[in-house]
């Protein structure tokens, strides 16, 4: 599957939107990718997770179980593991705490592992659930995405794997373009809006 096959998926699904919008980093951005529009079509979702599970290997050979973020990694999560023959678990917070592994889930010595994230835009998630999983035995080999919107600038501290790489801005709300800060903005993630 080519960056422009994971593009017109989105678009097809109307999850590729225009406008000013808040992300979950606090920056604004003329464009936002409605993930959980993709992830409602099972059909949509199972063809993206298995081009990124192909990606995965790929990049970083066997892997053995697959960690994302709580709530917006579940899904990709699972269906990416679902076709790497993986085991699917994942990070979730604390009421206002750290992600942490709950629910008896671990990564055993001996066993390779990676992130599997929505969409990045800083790696701040990627970031939070490879910080939440030091105290673990086995191998965090890398993570994967099925876009990167951070044209290659988002930090995780891994190598990334992403289907598409997307250079789309972001400004702080104290410096918006006219044509941005002429549009009302609007909050369409789910997330708690942190400073970035």
């Amino acid at each position: 599957m080519t960056a422009d096959d994971v593009l017109e998926e989105f678009r097809s699904a109307g999850a590729l939107l225009q406008g000013h919008f808040i992300l979950s980093s606090g920056l604004r951005s003329p464009t936002f990718l409605q993930k959980m529009t993709i992830f409602s079509d099972p059909v949509r979702t199972e063809r993206l997770c298995r081009a990124l599970a192909e990606a995965i290997t790929a990049r970083f050979g066997r892997i053995d179980i697959v960690v994302s973020p709580a709530i917006g990694g579940i899904v990709p999560g699972y269906e990416t593991a679902r076709h790497l023959g993986a085991k699917a678990i994942f990070v979730e917070r604390d009421p206002g705490g750290p992600f942490t592994l709950r629910r008896g889930f671990s990564i055993p010595a001996g066993t390779r592992a990676v992130i599997v994230e929505d969409i990045v835009t800083t790696g701040l998630s990627a970031r939070e659930c490879l910080a939440s999983l030091e105290g673990e035995a086995g191998e965090v080999v890398g993570a994967a995405c099925l876009i990167d919107r951070s044209g290659g600038r988002g930090e995780i501290g891994l190598p990334l794997v992403s289907l598409a790489a997307l250079d789309i801005p972001t400004y702080p709300a104290d410096a918006l373009p006219p044509e941005l800060a002429a549009i009302p903005a609007t909050k369409p993630g789910s997330r708690a809006t942190v400073k970035p």
